[in-house]
């Protein structure tokens, strides 16, 4: 078989396991996507607009393990790189392929259209450098091969976004066929002497504390770690907590996991135990603003050791070039057959407070955040993936209790509102064979509505629940202004435009207890198209927690300058 540099891309990403990649055209791109369409093993699937395409090709990424996403030149590109800016926050291999300018073009001095009006155009690679692992221009086909394995291969070691740019007179030039998959997929072994050491100082850590605890990172799954985070915490016995931003990334229903440590938006009893514990174990955390609530909520010093994706580092120790995984096997291991580090858990359950219970509405009773929070946890099973967008959804979905195998998927380094619709049309595209649900305010869902089409497009039965509070409510308990406030849509309503003459979605709209229950039941029936509840709550009707941690980020945002 011969290839071009187009069939050659998509023959590595079908061997990678993409099942699909995800497409705005361009004119620069046209031919390139007439290249991949050859493969027919890697669907192409379309999306309204660049930045609804990077945010799918992340969700997708999620589901999958790594995403891809095409566009054209400068006016695609530029959008979709906020969501590879994204990607990269979150730990996600999205491979982002944009069509380039002839390469004849290249130092004629001939200014292009879709270009900043110069005569050079490399700043857009200028650009993905920053952005990505690995960035790379083909402007011959004989050197495409290499420049594709090494842009893919960096993103699955890595765990983060590459950037392909690709010539439009050189995506169906032929090029030489692809090797072995095994050279791009191979992964560097830890340095045994290294991974030796670090066990041998950890588990001293860990031996010469009483009441340790763990803590999961959200970081833990880019590192393929989260089966042997399960198996140390098996050996230890002792008390298992998330962070916010990797719920679901330990299960749930194991003896030792007591909730999410989240500052004053803890779990009941959670904060309480990180406080009387004399040391912690933290696999793959982001310690930002928002994950220690302003600061406020920052396990550091000579009592914390941080087990990073590739680097551990503890009181007087510093450990790199190994892998999470094998460190937390080989801890595992050490501590199989030795006593129990279970006093945390013993504590734990002596202040444990039980679960936060709330009033639900039924019938006529008004619709209020706790009715949606109850509605939700109703329908979540063990293949149900719950996409949680920024803002008090944030903590609706923190308060849900997972049954084994139930996902939860958050974008809290990146935070960009609008995220979660794209994201979850590409989960869904990605995964489905899981039940999808979407938790969106209204203020987000304006950014990226466009991708409810899609949904309904691909007969994806996604469940999305619309809180309609009018505004911006994070933002309200950050820092309230007229800028909070956002013209009310007919969002129900918007689903019947989407449908056209062909679409099975469903709009639904609740202001009382009774109607969300109708609605869901609804909902739970539709397997043609997505079906969007916009759920009609008052503006000041959201979780405590929101209110603590808002005030405590604003708190740290506001802090005065330096002298």
């Amino acid at each position: 078989m011969s290839y071009t540099v187009g069939t050659y891309l998509a023959e590595r990403l079908s061997q990678i396991g993409l099942k699909h990649h995800f497409a705005v055209a361009g004119d620069y791109n046209l031919v390139l996507l007439d290249q991949l369409l050859m493969n027919k093993d890697c669907e192409q699937v379309y999306c309204c607009n660049e930045l609804n395409c990077g945010f799918s090709a992340e969700g997708y990424a999620r589901a999958n393990g790594a995403g891809a996403a095409v566009v054209t030149f400068n006016v695609g590109a530029f959008s979709a790189l906020n969501a590879i800016g994204g990607a990269n926050a979150e730990n996600l291999p999205v491979i982002l392929i944009s069509g380039a300018p002839n390469s004849n073009d290249h130092g004629s001095g001939h200014i292009l259209h879709h270009t900043i009006g110069v005569p050079h155009y490399g700043y857009q690679l200028e650009i993905a450098e920053k952005l990505t692992c690995a960035a790379v221009s083909i402007t011959s086909a004989e050197d495409a091969p290499e420049k594709i394995d090494h842009a893919i291969r960096t993103a699955l070691r890595e765990k983060k976004p590459a950037y392909i740019e690709i010539a439009c007179n050189i995506s169906a030039q032929p090029c030489a066929a692809p090797g072995p998959i095994s050279a791009v997929l191979d992964e560097r072994p830890s340095n045994k002497d290294t991974l030796d050491a670090a066990v041998a100082a950890v588990a001293a850590f860990i031996e010469k504390h009483e009441k340790p605890a763990i803590l999961i990172g959200s970081r833990l799954r880019a590192a393929g770690a989260e089966e042997a985070a399960i198996k140390l915490a098996d050996a230890l016995g002792c008390v298992v907590a998330t962070m916010a931003a990797a719920k679901s990334f330990f299960p749930e229903d194991h003896p030792g996991y007591v909730g999410t440590y989240w500052g004053s938006a803890s779990t009941p009893g959670v904060n309480e135990i990180f406080n009387w514990t004399d040391s912690i174990i933290a696999l793959a955390p982001i310690f930002n603003d928002y994950s220690t609530e302003g600061w406020t909520a920052w396990p550091k010093g000579p009592n914390v050791a941080v087990l990073d994706k590739n680097i551990t580092k503890l009181h007087g120790y510093s450990f790199d070039n190994i892998h999470l995984k094998e460190l937390l096997e080989a801890l595992a291991e050490h501590f199989k057959n030795k006593p129990k580090k279970d006093s945390t858990l013993v504590q734990y359950k002596r202040v444990h407070n039980g679960t936060i219970t709330e009033t639900v509405g039924s019938g006529d009773d008004k619709l209020t955040r706790a009715d949606i929070q109850h509605a939700l946890q109703g329908i979540v099973t063990p293949d149900t993936t719950i996409v949680g967008e920024t803002g008090d959804s944030w903590f609706n979905v923190v308060r849900t209790k997972l049954p084994r195998g139930a996902r939860v998927e958050f974008e809290m380094q990146w935070g960009h509102i609008g995220w979660s619709v794209p994201a979850a049309f590409g989960y869904a595209v990605g995964a489905p064979e899981r039940r999808t649900i979407l938790m969106v305010g209204d203020g987000s869902f304006q950014l990226t509505a466009q991708e409810v089409a899609q949904m309904i497009r691909r007969k994806l039965p996604v469940i999305i629940f619309l809180i309609n509070n009018a505004g911006y409510t994070i933002e309200v308990e950050i820092h309230d202004g007229p800028y909070n406030n956002i013209k009310n849509w007919d969002y129900a309503g918007i689903i019947s435009a989407f449908n056209a003459e062909d679409g099975k979605g469903k709009g639904l709209r609740a202001t009382t207890a009774g109607e969300l229950a109708d609605a869901v039941k609804v909902a739970l029936d539709n397997k043609e198209g997505p079906t969007l509840i916009e759920c009609v709550i008052p503006r000041d009707d959201c979780t405590p927690e929101l209110i603590s941690w808002g005030r405590h980020v604003a708190a740290a945002n506001g802090r005065p300058p330096a002298k």
